[in-house]
């Protein structure tokens, strides 16, 4: 046998320690976007164009046309984008491209930068 039912107690907001209002709302964390970096191609007087190129397409993903005019615009300006990613990715690209380059004897250099343009 059970003794006489009591009331039942009303909900209470633990945020606020008094009665629960009905409404529960549910805080979400906005996500930070990744920095990103730009890696960028510098140009010298020794490594082939034929080598940026294949180095264009092959860590950038760059089509044969697209490499060639990022080529042309490091051969003419002295600098070019080869592209925009995380810290992480972009260091790994350079170190690809710095690898490869000291394979062929080449004196190809890369480096990163942040991009502020996304800000």
């Amino acid at each position: 046998m059970s003794g006489p039912k009591q009331p039942a107690k009303p909900p209470v907001d633990i945020d606020n320690g008094g009665p629960a209002t009905g409404t529960a709302v549910k805080s979400r964390t906005k996500t930070k976007k990744p920095a990103m970096y730009k890696v960028l191609m510098l140009n010298d007087d020794y490594t082939p164009m034929e080598f940026v190129v294949h180095v264009l397409e092959r860590f950038f993903q760059k089509s044969v046309d697209e490499a060639s005019r990022i080529m042309m615009h490091v051969h003419q300006r002295g600098l070019g984008v080869c592209g925009v990613f995380t810290y992480e990715v972009a260091e790994t690209k350079v170190g690809q491209v710095m690898d490869l380059a000291r394979q062929h004897q080449h004196p190809l250099q890369c480096t990163i930068e942040k991009d502020d343009d996304g800000e």
